[in-house]
C-alpha cells in the first residue's frame, strides 16, 4: 500500500467522525459569541489556514541551511504574495493526559471592500495546484468570492479606515496647559465662548416655539449659528487648526457641563474639527455616553470582520499552536496586524505582543529523529501511529451545530489530536494548572515561540550556524557554503562532487554536496576558509585542469553573502540559479525592474 493512500486511509477512518462548525458572513456573529465562551474556558487554541499558494519554486520554501534571516524572507515573500481563503481555530482542554476537549470552527474568508474605504485592496496570487487541491476537496469558492467570506481589516487598516470615513472620536481628558496663554488664545477661546453661548440659547429658543412663523425663524437660526442634529440631540461643529486651540476648547467646555466634545478625526493624528453635542439633563448625558459607546463598538466591528477572532484569542492570552510556526505568523501579521516588517527581530515582537506564546508541532515533532524532514500533518500521524502506542480520545461537545456535515478546517484539530500524541509519547504534560503562559509544563517551554523550523532555537538570531540536512544535527558557518551552477547536463549530487574531487586539490579535503534545484548546488567545506579559497580559484586567470573546462563550460560559483542579497532584495526568479546570476550581475541600486515570475502562478487583480 502506498504512503500516500495510507495517509488518506488514515484521515479517513481516524477522523471521519470529526465534525467542524463552518462559519460564514451569516452566522459569523453568533459564532463569534460562541467561540469567545469556549476560548475563555480552554487550555490552548490550535489554528490552521487555507491559502491561495505557498511558494512557487522548491527554493522559495525554507530550507535547513537558511538562517533566521533569510528564512523569514522567504515567509514574508510567501504572505505578501498569496491570500488566505480559510482559517480554523479549535480552542481545547486537556481533559486528562490522554483525552481533550474541542471546539472547531473553521471560518470562510475574503478581502472585501465593503465599507467603500478602498480596503482591503490587494493584488494576490493563485497557485494552480493549490486551488486544484482546494477543489478537489469541494471548497465552494463562488460562495467565497461573492457573499459567504468574512471581509476583514488589519489593525493598520482600520486606524486609516476610521480617518476616512470620519467616524466621532471621543475626547482625552482635559489637563491644564501648562504653557502661558497668549492674546491671541485669548481672543480665540473669547470668541468660541461666545459662540457656544449663542448656540445654547438659540437651541433652548428653537425647543420653546410652537407656531409656524417661530419654526422658519428657528430654522434660520440653525442655519446662521451653523447647529446641526446630531441624532435627535442639538449638535454645533467648530472646526480647528491645531492641538493647541482642541486643548483650549476642551479646558473652556469645563463652564458647559451640558455639553459633549466629540473629535472629527483628519490625517494622521490631527483632529479637523471637535463637534458640540448638547443634552437636556444629566440623565441624557449619561444616555448618551451608552449610546455612543454602543454605537462605536457597532462601527469598529464592521471595521474588523474576522479580526475580532484574532483579537479574541490575542486577550486571551491561552498558548496558541501551529503547525508551520513562521510561514502562519507572517501571514497573520500580514493580513491582520500591519505591514510585515523588512527585519525579523522587529517582526517576532511585533507578533509576540499579540500572541506571546506559540507552539510549533512541527518543531515538537523534531524530537523523533527518522521524521526531522516531515511537513504534512498527516504523514507525522501516521508515523505515530505505526511507531508508537499512544491512545488519545477526543471529545467535540457541539458536533450538532455543524453546517451540512463539511470536514473544511480538520487540520485545526488535527493540530490538537498530534500534540496531544505527542505529548502523550515525549511523556510531556500538557496540563495547564492555571490560566495562562505561565503554568505550561517546563517542557513545553523548550517549543515556545521558536520560529525557524530547522534551528533549535531561533532566539539566537545572530548565530549564523546552519544544518544541510534536515536529519542531519551536525552544523556549521555560513560562511563555509557556496552555490555552485551551470553544469551544461543533468547530475546527481554524487556525480557532482565526484567531478570535483577530480578538479582541483582544494576537494581533497572533507566536503560535501547537496542539490538545491535541478540546476543548482550547494558546497559545504568543513574546514574554514576553503570556501573562499574556492572562490578565488574560480576567478583566478591560472586556473587549469578540469576546473577550467568546467569554468569554460558555464561553470558558476557565489558565497552565502550572494544568496542572502537576492532573498533580502526579493529576487525570486523560478530557479536560483537564474537569481544567483542577478545578483552578480546586477550593480547596486539597479534591482527595482526586477520581478518574480512563474508560469504556473497566476496574478488576481482583486478591483
Amino acid at each position: 500500500m502506498s504512503l500516500l493512500l495510507q495517509r488518506r486511509l488514515l484521515c479517513t477512518n481516524v477522523h471521519k467522525k470529526w465534525k467542524v462548525k463552518q462559519v460564514t458572513k451569516t452566522n459569523f456573529q453568533e459564532s463569534l459569541k460562541e467561540l469567545e465562551t469556549h476560548v475563555s474556558n480552554s487550555d490552548f487554541v490550535a489554528v490552521s489556514m487555507e491559502k491561495t499558494g505557498s511558494f512557487s519554486a522548491s527554493w522559495h520554501r525554507v530550507l535547513p541551511f537558511d538562517t533566521v534571516e533569510i528564512a523569514y524572507c522567504k515567509a514574508r515573500h510567501s504572505a505578501e504574495r498569496f491570500q488566505l481563503l480559510q482559517f480554523a481555530v479549535c480552542p481545547f482542554s486537556i481533559a486528562d493526559s490522554n483525552k481533550f476537549i474541542a471546539n472547531p470552527y473553521n471560518f470562510l474568508l475574503f478581502p472585501r471592500d465593503e465599507l467603500r474605504t478602498g480596503m482591503p485592496s490587494y493584488n494576490f496570487s493563485c497557485q494552480t495546484s493549490h486551488l486544484t487541491s482546494m477543489a478537489r476537496e469541494g471548497f465552494d469558492f463562488n460562495a467565497c468570492i461573492y457573499d459567504a467570506g468574512v471581509s476583514y481589516l488589519s489593525r493598520v487598516q482600520e486606524s486609516k479606515a476610521k480617518m476616512q470615513i470620519g467616524n466621532y472620536m471621543p475626547c482625552p481628558n482635559v489637563n491644564n496647559s501648562s504653557s502661558t496663554s497668549t492674546t491671541a488664545d485669548t481672543v480665540f477661546v473669547e470668541r468660541i465662548k461666545s459662540r457656544i453661548k449663542y448656540w445654547i440659547k438659540s437651541c433652548e429658543k428653537c425647543g420653546k416655539s410652537t407656531s409656524k412663523d417661530d419654526a422658519l425663524l428657528a430654522s434660520l437660526r440653525k442655519i446662521v449659528m451653523g447647529s446641526e442634529m446630531f441624532g435627535s440631540r442639538h449638535c454645533l461643529t467648530i472646526d480647528v487648526c491645531s492641538d493647541r486651540q482642541v486643548q483650549l476648547i476642551l479646558e473652556m467646555l469645563v463652564n458647559f457641563p451640558n455639553v459633549v466634545p466629540l473629535l472629527v478625526p483628519g490625517k494622521g493624528n490631527t483632529a479637523l474639527a471637535i463637534c458640540l453635542v448638547l443634552m437636556k439633563s444629566k440623565e441624557d448625558k449619561d444616555l448618551f455616553e451608552r449610546e455612543r459607546q454602543k454605537l462605536e463598538e457597532e462601527e469598529n466591528k464592521k471595521l474588523r470582520g474576522f479580526r475580532e477572532v484574532i483579537e479574541l484569542i490575542s486577550a486571551s492570552q491561552k498558548p496558541v499552536l501551529f503547525h508551520k510556526c513562521l510561514d502562519d505568523c507572517a501571514f497573520i501579521h500580514s493580513k491582520f496586524i500591519a505591514p510585515l516588517p523588512s527585519e525579523v527581530n522587529e517582526f517576532i515582537n511585533s507578533f509576540r505582543s499579540v500572541f506571546s506564546h506559540v507552539i510549533d508541532v512541527n518543531h515538537m515533532m523534531k524530537k523523533f529523529e527518522a521524521v526531522r524532514n516531515m511537513t504534512s500533518i498527516s504523514a507525522a500521524l501516521l508515523y505515530l501511529k505505526n511507531h508508537f502506542f499512544a491512545t488519545v480520545d477526543v471529545e467535540i461537545p457541539d458536533q450538532a451545530t455543524t453546517n451540512g456535515g463539511k470536514n473544511d478546517g480538520l487540520d485545526a484539530l488535527r493540530i490538537c489530536y498530534l500534540f496531544m500524541k505527542i505529548c502523550s509519547i515525549l511523556k510531556i504534560s500538557p496540563c495547564v494548572t492555571e490560566s495562562g503562559n505561565k503554568h505550561l509544563a517546563a517542557e513545553l517551554q523548550d517549543f515556545t515561540n521558536v520560529f525557524h523550523p530547522w534551528t533549535a532555537d531561533s532566539r539566537e538570531l545572530a548565530d549564523e550556524s546552519i544544518s544541510i540536512w534536515a536529519n542531519n544535527t551536525r552544523k556549521v558557518n555560513s560562511e563555509q557554503l557556496v552555490f555552485l551552477w551551470g553544469v551544461q547536463f543533468r547530475i546527481t549530487a554524487s556525480m557532482l562532487k565526484n567531478l570535483l574531487q577530480e578538479s582541483h586539490g582544494i576537494f581533497s579535503r572533507e566536503f560535501d554536496v547537496k542539490l538545491v534545484d535541478k540546476d543548482c548546488a550547494i558546497v559545504v567545506f568543513w574546514e574554514p576558509g576553503l570556501s573562499k579559497a574556492f572562490i578565488n580559484a574560480m576567478s583566478n586567470e591560472q586556473i587549469s585542469g578540469l576546473l577550467r573546462e568546467l569554468v569554460s563550460n558555464g561553470l558558476r560559483v557565489a558565497s552565502y553573502d550572494t544568496y542572502r542579497t537576492v532573498c533580502r532584495l526579493g529576487l525570486w526568479e523560478a530557479n536560483l540559479s537564474e537569481s544567483l546570476d542577478g545578483a552578480l550581475e546586477k550593480s547596486d541600486g539597479e534591482f527595482s525592474n526586477i520581478c518574480c515570475h512563474n508560469d504556473n502562478v497566476m496574478n488576481l487583480d482583486n478591483r
